[in-house]
């Protein structure tokens, strides 16, 4: 299985986040690692898929109408993971990655949109 490569978009960025995600040796960049803060979604989502990367953001109504705008195009991505600010702390946006990271490899994510509470243990 192919893991998932993650890619952070700006609204996520949280320092305890990435820290704790590093810990748990996952692969991720963020939108600052690669000095692309301030790009638009859509060239957020592009860069995505061309370093095989998954984006994890809150932005979840552009990143909906991005994808519904992508796949009647013929146009791919790596994979979209959607969260809510407000709603969860790092513990329970670290455990939400790493389920996904576990249960489901690159290849079955792309062109596809998760939300992350489905992946979060109550």
């Amino acid at each position: 299985m192919n893991y998932i490569c993650w890619y952070l978009d700006e609204d996520v960025i949280q320092k305890s986040l990435i820290t704790a995600l590093l810990k748990e040796n996952l692969d991720i960049l963020t939108t600052a690692d690669v000095n692309r803060l301030g790009y638009s979604d859509e060239q957020q989502l592009i860069w995505a898929k061309e370093q095989n990367r998954v984006i994890y953001t809150f932005n979840v109504g552009d990143f909906c109408r991005l994808h519904k705008k992508f796949i009647p195009q013929g146009k791919n991505h790596a994979g979209i993971v959607l969260g809510q600010q407000q709603r969860y702390s790092i513990g329970q946006q670290l455990q939400g990655l790493l389920n996904i990271t576990a249960q489901i490899s690159s290849e079955q994510i792309q062109n596809k949109i998760i939300f992350l509470s489905n992946y979060i243990l109550s």
